[in-house]
């Protein structure tokens, strides 16, 4: 198949996309690439595909023409993002979403696999959550994924079939590596400080997943017999990988020799707490099935923050820190306000220092 993948040059895309190469598929990529000032050299090579450089804001019908399948990765990707700026949450995330759903049925494409989130379960408590659970999101964020889930699903018809795959917290090296992840965040911690260190009490529950295996979860669905996948939803991760956060936490100590405990001033809980039953996922498509374990991924993790000599002024600054980098491009004008590339952003400017 011929497949789009938005925000192709981010952190989930850029491991997704050789996946889909190497199954034998044609992928175009479409990313304003804001994030280019922060490839991480110890997650690996970025693999070139042919490129569209545009925002999803921005997506034409001539952009569709020949693709069969779309994955829509595009999106701002973090709570504190969102709440930075909720009205470009909305219309990024949900308005240009549903948008390029509704242009990607007007132009014969056959399949539209969206990035949902477990966040759109929110404050859940302690029960396990499946897919036909109730959505009760507590940031723009989370909203955000709850409205196109809404606005999307009724566009399925004979000719158009979506899937929403509403994926855990998510996890792993990558080219283009977040540290805001608790997983990831914890393991930076413990390898430079020696001390894992956590912001919140640590009580609330977390569903946790490798993005090889959300990347897998996706090749999956867009291989998928149309009848097993039209219109339905999938929570991608593995029961058995939900965790309490002061449990992962423990689990980076036992991974980063002679790293301890430590909990931040004020730390208080989270309002984010959700367990999330991913069986559905394992028994409808088998080898989706996710393969890293928090306990491996840790490990990845560490020997990758080793092979680059992480310092916490990296992982904290703007440079690979989601909001302090956007933060520093629009300081720098290579983004507007609205968190559209420049003219002087799209020539190149000069990289996000680390301060």
């Amino acid at each position: 198949m011929r497949i789009l993948v938005t925000g192709h040059l981010g952190y989930i895309g850029t491991v997704m996309v050789p996946l889909l190469k190497q199954a034998g598929h044609d992928v175009v990529g479409l990313d304003s690439d804001i994030y280019k000032r922060c490839t991480f050299a110890a997650g690996g090579n970025i693999v070139p595909v042919e490129t569209l450089a545009k925002d999803v804001r921005d997506v034409e019908p001539r952009d569709l023409a020949g693709i069969d399948a779309i994955v829509h990765l595009a999106g701002l990707s973090n709570d504190p993002l969102g709440d930075f700026r909720p009205e470009i949450t909305y219309a990024i995330n949900h308005q240009a979403s549903v948008r390029l759903a509704r242009m990607a049925k007007d132009a014969g494409v056959q399949r539209f696999v969206f990035a949902s989130s477990c966040s759109n379960y929110g404050a859940a408590g302690e029960d396990f959550l499946d897919e036909s659970s109730a959505f009760n999101p507590v940031t723009p964020y989370g909203e955000s994924k709850v409205l196109v889930e809404r606005d999307v699903l009724p566009l399925n018809d004979d000719r158009f079939s979506t899937t929403f795959l509403r994926c855990a917290t998510a996890c792993g090296v990558s080219p283009r590596i977040r540290f805001d992840l608790v997983l990831n965040n914890l393991v930076a911690w413990a390898y430079t400080t020696g001390q894992v260190l956590l912001k919140s009490a640590g009580t609330s529950w977390r569903p946790i997943v490798h993005i090889e295996d959300i990347s897998r979860a996706f090749l999956a669905m867009v291989e998928a017999p149309r009848e097993l996948v039209h219109g339905e939803a999938f929570n991608v991760g593995t029961t058995a990988e939900n965790y309490k956060v002061k449990e992962i936490a423990q689990i980076v100590v036992d991974t980063v020799p002679g790293s301890k405990l430590a909990f931040q001033d004020g730390a208080s809980p989270d309002k984010r707490n959700y367990r999330v039953n991913c069986d559905k996922l394992a028994k409808v498509l088998p080898h989706a099935k996710p393969r890293w374990t928090v306990r491996t991924t840790a490990q990845q993790l560490y020997e990758a923050y080793q092979r680059a000599s992480l310092r916490p002024e990296d992982f904290e600054g703007p440079k690979y820190q989601r909001i302090a980098h956007i933060k520093s491009l629009v300081g720098q004008g290579l983004l507007t306000d609205e968190f559209r590339v420049t003219t002087a952003g799209a020539q190149g400017a000069a990289p996000a220092k680390a301060h």
